[in-house]
């Protein structure tokens, strides 16, 4: 392998300078069990979702679209202008995968593959069908749209991973190369271009982590540099569409698609890992505050336009017509955990991580592991329309087929994600039945997590090492009561729990549901309220009404109380609410149209994580109150 092969370089983000004090444990370093959903969702992702992807790879035309280059296959072009970015997300997925379980039975794919990509790469390293196949003399010509650097970003984080994970550098070999030529092409002091869609730069600075090859971070740099210098030809979606209306550093605000945005500001935030640079973390730090604190949906889903799949104006954040794309949260989940490792004070990016996983991408994939949604709207009314990507139900595929194989490569990374080490401790950031092995300068051995979190807020720890464990614990900001066995326990100022752990102790968080309400400035969402638990955001179903109720005629008693229960299996809320039946037309005066009200109907609410598997009924998170 070209980087360390221990288990704690086997990780998708290894910064090599010291920025932050927290450092990656690696995937095979933390063994998620099957105690809870994030367990049950890697597994999934192994026994169902992989094989899906391979198999739509090829009935799509993503594979064909590679045979048809070096004339393997007559059929004509499928798919979008990127689509071979799907093949590598598809490989990346898996690279994971061998990383978590050892798996070898997609060796042969992997190999099928890989050597079909390397067949159809140009000795100067070029591979790109879309344009060797149909437009050859586009060729790094229309950088706006081709998404070239973005499939060779894509391609780069696959090899990064594959070689990690299980130590071939097939595909690393065929990264190297196309990347050496978008670097003679445009590194320093050649000619400036950049990609229209952001995601090569968090991928060259991982290439530079794992060979040691500083043009590789150079370029990454030189990418960042370039924005807002007015490159790309944008069109009528205009120059914020592109991240192209202003240089990053002086880009404060989260605007235009929102997928580019995300991924700009991940590899903007390990360019700030590896040179330290201020100017850089201060952008970050108020791209987050924008996104995350005026922007971002209660579900940690991003993007309130569908037109250009883009950010809205400050708190512009309508419930039905959003369209909070997978690949947004997906995105924020790899800023987020970047902003972490460059931070001191990780529970802000940690609460946020698990807010997204629990309710915006657990919603966003079935419980069968085949079907997804695309966008992700907080209320489905029962008489909407599908959209081709904001369909009623989860789809098997899409035409653009982003999401899909972007959901699998995270899920099979995403015990990277539970804890990092500093000089001094292991942090304990996202709670989930595990084992965890504790690195040799903090004394070694095996910290066993045991949880059926966030079903229950209950986390009982065990660790046997020569000495004590010093384990920083997060307290999340909603656990009004924290107790450590049994006794009430403060977090410190940074909201982490220390204890010296040997022998068991047991940590418990609070899980009394919650009402929530937004900022009075949502417009969308005035006079009304959310239920949360834990980290999850609660919804209510149709199906689950009284026979004869519709849901949009649902409103809430202020206050009301909140009933967590176990149903079939499952968490849920009950509460009495109300129906309110209009009598007039839909415009009149209050006095000559007071409508109906029918008090005491029960209501079931559920996770919003689950909805959409019991068919393609009416749901909303925000309740009317009264």
């Amino acid at each position: 392998m070209t980087n360390s092969a221990s288990a704690s370089g086997v990780t998708p983000a290894l910064p090599r300078a010291s920025r932050g004090s927290h450092r990656p444990l690696g995937v095979p370093a933390v063994r998620l069990g099957q105690g809870g959903p994030l367990g049950a969702w890697q597994q999934r992702n192994a026994d169902a979702t992989i094989d899906h992807l391979i198999s739509n790879l090829e009935s799509s035309g993503v594979l064909d679209n590679f045979r048809r280059v070096i004339g393997e296959s007559g059929a004509g072009y499928r798919g979008f202008v990127f689509a071979d970015s799907d093949l590598y997300k598809t490989i990346e997925a898996i690279a994971w995968e061998i990383a978590r379980s050892g798996a070898d039975r997609w060796d042969a794919w992997l190999d099928d593959v890989i050597g079909l990509v390397g067949r159809v790469q140009e000795s100067s390293g070029y591979v790109m069908t879309w344009i060797q196949g149909l437009h050859p003399e586009k060729k790094f010509a229309e950088l706006d749209w081709t998404h070239e650097m973005y499939v060779l970003g894509h391609m780069i984080q696959a090899a990064v991973a594959l070689d990690r994970a299980a130590g071939r550098d097939d595909l690393l070999g065929i990264a190297r190369r196309f990347a050496d030529l978008v670097d003679r092409r445009f590194g320093p002091g050649r000619e400036e271009g950049i990609c229209g869609h952001p995601e090569i730069e968090t991928a060259l600075v991982e290439l530079y982590r794992h060979t040691g090859e500083q043009r590789y971070l150079d370029l990454a740099q030189r990418m960042i540099d370039l924005r807002g210098k007015g490159l790309l030809k944008v069109g009528g979606l205009g120059a914020s569409y592109f991240q192209d209306h202003a240089p990053v550093r002086e880009s404060k605000d989260a605007t235009g698609h929102a997928v580019r945005q995300l991924y700009l500001n991940a590899g903007a935030t390990d360019v700030y890992l590896e040179t330290g640079e201020p100017a850089l973390l201060d952008a970050m730090h108020a791209q987050w505050d924008s996104a995350h604190h005026r922007k971002m949906y209660l579900t940690g889903a991003f993007g309130s336009r569908h037109r250009d799949e883009a950010f809205g104006s400050d708190y512009e954040l309508p419930s039905d017509r959003a369209y909070a794309e997978t690949c947004a949260t997906i995105a924020d989940v790899h800023w987020a955990w970047r902003m972490l490792l460059a931070s001191d004070q990780p529970a802000t990016y940690a609460e946020t991580i698990e807010r997204e996983l629990h309710n915006a991408l657990a919603a966003a994939v079935g419980d069968d592991g085949t079907t997804f949604f695309y966008a992700n709207p907080l209320q489905l009314r029962p008489d909407r329309f599908s959209e081709e990507n904001a369909p009623r139900e989860r789809q098997h595929w899409y035409s653009c087929a982003c999401c899909p194989p972007n959901l699998a490569r995270l899920f099979a990374q995403m015990s990277a994600y539970l804890a990092t080490s500093t000089e001094s401790e292991l942090a304990l950031h996202l709670y989930a039945d595990a084992e965890i092995d504790v690195p040799a300068h903090l004394g070694g051995g095996v910290l066993k997590v045991e949880t059926r979190y966030p079903d229950d807020g209950e986390v009982a720890l065990s660790y046997d090492g020569p000495a004590p464990l010093r384990l920083a614990l997060r307290v999340p900001s909603w656990s009004a009561v924290t107790t450590l066995d049994g006794e009430p326990a403060q977090p410190d100022a940074d909201r982490y729990l220390r204890v010296d752990l040997s022998g068991a102790r047991t940590l418990a968080l609070d899980l009394t549901p919650r009402w929530t309400q937004a900022h009075h400035r949502v417009d969308a969402l005035r006079g009304a309220r959310a239920i949360e638990v834990g980290p999850r955001v609660y919804c209510v179903e149709q199906v689950d009404l009284p026979d004869g109720v519709a849901l949009d005629d649902v409103v809430v008693i202020e206050g009301a109380a909140l009933d967590l229960r176990t149903q079939e299996g499952s968490p849920t809320v009950s509460l009495t609410g109300a129906v309110r039946s209009p009598s007039g037309g839909l415009y009149a005066m209050p006095e000559n149209d007071p409508g109906e009200q029918k008090d005491g109907v029960a209501i079931v609410a559920i996770p919003f994580a689950t909805w959409g598997n019991r068919g393609s009924t009416a749901m909303r998170v925000w309740l009317p109150v009264v």
